[in-house]
């Protein structure tokens, strides 16, 4: 029988899916986590009294541009990807997709390569990679640079397909201006989470790509066709649509908060909101600009535009995500904190336990008080 090292004890605990209430986080002997009622744990066991607050999984974001000071778009190299996660790490982020942007076919290879050679070298919490682009629609390209943007080729879905081969998760924005329905199937079938963003089409393009595979929508509610009493586009068919999953960024600046509301109380298994950071290179670090694709992006007020004012990713993390949604939104906290968890996990092929404490967890999140910084906890202790 696997004896109790640690257990935490005195706050409430989120596994992801459910919260519980006077309940222990017990580190096993083996250092792996499970959560045990209080009346189960034995007099002796050694005991960490936490001051209230919450425990709950670290987070998945499957939308990360860049961190650190970085951008994946500059280097796409194991070095940087390993200066994102950290960046990450350090406000909960568990496992993320790096995210490539819009680039040339030479980037998009390089940043295949890079990711597998990260996870070869279990690099902590890369899991994947997210192409956003260059398949969209130039009408909806926000801060994306539109000479690049171009309709998928047989040997770009062949790189798709191929990548999908060869990591863990692959997933994909793109316009059904861009890419056909039979191309949408083909990645589908490949085992890729295919995301519509970015893109003009009316909703019933929109309802026939999500009928040939399309899982997903990217940032709901920007850079894409919006909900009009003729014409409902993509939100509309996000909206309707209740096995469609929909990326969110829950800054205060690209969505307001009402249209938040509006859309949690529409959408059939409104649940399958979950949160995205869509963060640049300023996430963990006090850079107050960089580049994208050759163009300064300037950081003001939490907020990160082109020299047009055009938005340009979010200077955000998941806790300040998860603060909006409770505290300005009404997100319920128990519906917010699976947004950036278990949610984000269900799209990924292969999630190796991450969103839900279980099993195969081996630490933590500690919020004291509010979604502020967390700490860690593990065998280790709180750090």
């Amino acid at each position: 029988m696997i004896g109790i090292k640690q257990a935490y004890v005195g706050a409430h605990i989120h596994d992801g899916l459910t919260l519980h209430v006077d309940h222990a986080l017990v580190v096993g002997d083996d250092g792996y986590l499970s959560i045990q009622p209080l009346g189960s744990l034995p007099p002796d066991c050694p005991k960490q009294k936490l001051g209230g607050g919450l425990i709950t999984p670290g987070f998945v974001d499957l939308q990360v541009n860049g961190g650190g000071g970085v951008m994946f778009n500059d280097e796409q190299s194991v070095a940087v990807l390993r200066k994102i996660a950290e960046a990450h790490a350090t406000t909960g982020t568990q496992a993320l997709l790096p995210t490539l942007i819009t680039d040339t076919p030479e980037r998009t290879r390089a940043a295949i390569d890079a990711v597998e050679q990260a996870i070869v070298e279990n690099i902590p919490g890369i899991v994947g990679i997210h192409l956003e682009g260059p398949h969209l629609s130039v009408a909806r390209k926000g801060a994306h640079d539109a000479k690049l943007i171009r309709t998928m080729t047989d040997e770009d879905l062949s790189l798709i397909r191929h990548a999908a081969d060869r990591l863990p998760n692959v997933m994909i924005t793109v316009a059904p201006e861009s890419a056909s329905t039979a191309q949408i199937r083909s990645m589908s079938e490949a085992g890729i989470v295919v995301s519509l963003g970015h893109t003009d089409a009316d909703c019933q393009s929109c309802h026939a790509a999500f009928d040939a595979g399309a899982r997903c929508v990217t940032h709901l509610f920007n850079a894409m066709s919006q909900l009009e009493n003729r014409e409902p586009g993509l939100v509309g068919a996000t909206l309707e649509r209740g096995d469609i999953y929909a990326g969110l960024i829950a800054d205060g600046i690209h969505v307001h908060p009402a249209a938040i509301r509006i859309a949690l109380a529409a959408k059939p298994h409104s649940e399958r909101v979950f949160l995205v950071t869509d963060a640049m290179a300023t996430a963990g670090s006090t850079i107050k600009s960089f580049l994208l694709n050759g163009r300064e992006v300037f950081r003001q007020d939490h907020r990160l535009t082109l020299a047009d004012g055009t938005l340009a990713g979010a200077d955000l993390d998941m806790p300040q995500a998860l603060s909006v949604m409770t505290e300005t939104v009404g997100d319920e906290m128990v519906s917010a904190v699976a947004r950036a968890t278990s949610t984000p996990a269900e799209l990924l092929r292969e999630c190796g336990g991450v969103g839900r404490l279980g099993p195969t967890s081996r630490s933590a999140l500690y919020f004291e008080d509010g979604f502020s910084k967390p700490k860690t906890l593990s065998s280790a202790g709180a750090v």
